[in-house]
């Protein structure tokens, strides 16, 4: 197998290099033509068949250098066929609108310069706007932007004077509040019933608790008074209302009364108890032995 790359030749021992002739072949004085691969600058539609090319979808096409010439900017030509038919569809730059021009075999979808009111698909039809038109436009659109300013001041400035009259109108409301208040002593007055409320308060509040007070004070003083005339009833042998001796009836009476007065309130006991722990011996099976002594 021979060397991919040969770093020396061989040559026979006869070998005359001056026995090759050089052959000359004729340049080729058509255009130059070369095949690249592409993707489709437009949707079209195939005029063979009526197949549907979106655009972007890619072709191997020939890319041609023609004589024609913008601006020193040469145009060039490609050659693609159609995905359906094999039809073929030749299309050319255009460097004076930045586009592309469809020449045979298809028809674009949408061509951007177009008039908006043309619906002839002759391309005679359609021109391309002139110098004239074009400045007529744009004065035009100078002329309706200039107008739009004009509506957005009268805007700005209406909504401006509605914010001024909205202040004026609050400025005048707390001035006319401020004005009454002064002319009549509403705050002397608000303040006046405000301290006259809180002193009622306060009344109430003292003559609750005075109320309180003395009902404590009879409630205990009572008791007092019962006791010490029971006591001194037992002592002498008398009716403490002054209505003479009391007979047994009588002392186990005044006896009941006092121990069920005493006795309503019992003394409070501050004792610890202790509880009798349980013996869950005998409930989990164990089982004492008995002491041998």
């Amino acid at each position: 197998m021979s060397e991919r790359k040969v770093l020396q030749k061989y040559y026979p021992p006869d070998f005359d290099p001056s026995k090759i002739a050089r052959s000359r072949v004729p340049k080729n004085a058509g255009p130059r033509v070369m095949t690249v691969r592409l993707m489709a600058p437009f949707s079209m539609k195939c005029m063979s068949c009526g197949e549907y090319i979106y655009k972007g979808r890619k072709f191997n096409s020939r890319k041609e250098t023609t004589d024609e010439k913008y601006l020193n900017i040469p145009i060039y030509r490609f050659y693609i066929r159609c995905t359906r038919c094999s039809a073929e569809i030749t299309f050319k730059t255009d460097p004076k609108g930045m586009d592309y021009t469809c020449e045979r075999g298809a028809k674009r979808n949408f061509e951007v310069w177009r008039k908006a009111d043309g619906d002839d698909d002759d391309d005679d039809a359609h021109k391309l706007e002139t110098d004239e038109e074009r400045l007529d436009r744009l004065e035009a659109e100078e002329a309706e932007r200039g107008a739009m300013a004009v509506l957005e001041g009268k805007v700005v400035d209406a909504k401006r004077e509605m914010e001024i009259a909205d202040a004026l109108d609050e400025i005048r409301t707390r001035n006319a509040r401020i004005q009454r208040a002064e002319g009549k002593g509403e705050v002397d007055t608000a303040l006046e019933q405000a301290e006259r409320a809180r002193a009622e308060m306060e009344w109430e509040k003292r003559r609750v608790e005075a109320e309180d007070e003395e009902a404590a004070r009879r409630a205990f003083g009572r008791g007092i008074e019962i006791d010490e005339s029971v006591e001194d009833g037992l002592e002498v042998g008398t009716d403490p209302a002054g209505y003479g001796m009391l007979g047994g009836s009588g002392v186990s009476q005044v006896a009941a009364a006092k121990g069920a007065t005493v006795g309503s309130m019992p003394p409070p006991e501050f004792k610890r108890v202790v509880k009798k722990k349980k013996d869950f011996s005998a409930a989990l099976g164990i089982k004492k032995k008995p002491a041998l002594v």
